[in-house]
């Protein structure tokens, strides 16, 4: 069993040979320790220093150099749509009220595939749709590990509040 040992953030050029690919759901993305088999039979540990949200397109440096590409599984999402923008952010903050993963898009909110959530949104108003597709939640206020926070500062790792 090969150990990886750390991440490379997928704004970085991989430093090694892409050996693997690993395909994750949403909840093995967040992880410290795991023993994970990749696509194509690669047996490997993860072994990172501290609990880490691994994004679609991060590499797991191997020691010895080797890259194990990750890659966020498709899995049951709901997407909700508003009328306008106002209505829109209406729904994220009910979501963000109740502690709810989302992953913001342009005019859409996406979330883990709920039933009573969804009905929640459409009382509120919104248009849902089932759809199956990665999901990467914004990462939270402190986290680090959103979607716009790792762009900003090349960091895949959990740390604590970062001030711009």
């Amino acid at each position: 069993m090969r150990r990886a040992h750390h991440l490379c953030p997928r704004e970085i050029a991989l430093p090694g040979a892409i050996i693997d690919v690993v395909t994750l759901d949403y909840d093995a993305r967040h992880r410290r320790r795991l023993r994970i088999a990749g696509d194509d039979g690669t047996d490997l540990l993860l072994d990172l220093p501290r609990a880490t949200a691994l994004r679609d397109g991060d590499g797991l440096l191997l020691e010895g150099g080797d890259i194990v590409l990750v890659r966020a599984a498709p899995e049951p999402l709901l997407e909700a749509r508003a009328d306008d923008a106002e209505e829109l952010a209406r729904l994220a903050w009910h979501l963000g009220n109740r502690h709810i993963p989302v992953q913001v898009l342009p005019g859409a909110l996406r979330l883990r595939a709920d039933p009573v959530i969804a009905t929640m949104l459409v009382g509120l108003g919104a248009h849902v749709r089932n759809v199956e597709a990665p999901f990467e939640s914004e990462g939270g206020a402190y986290a680090g590990t959103g979607t716009r926070q790792a762009h900003r500062s090349g960091s895949g790792g959990v740390s604590g509040p970062t001030h711009d």
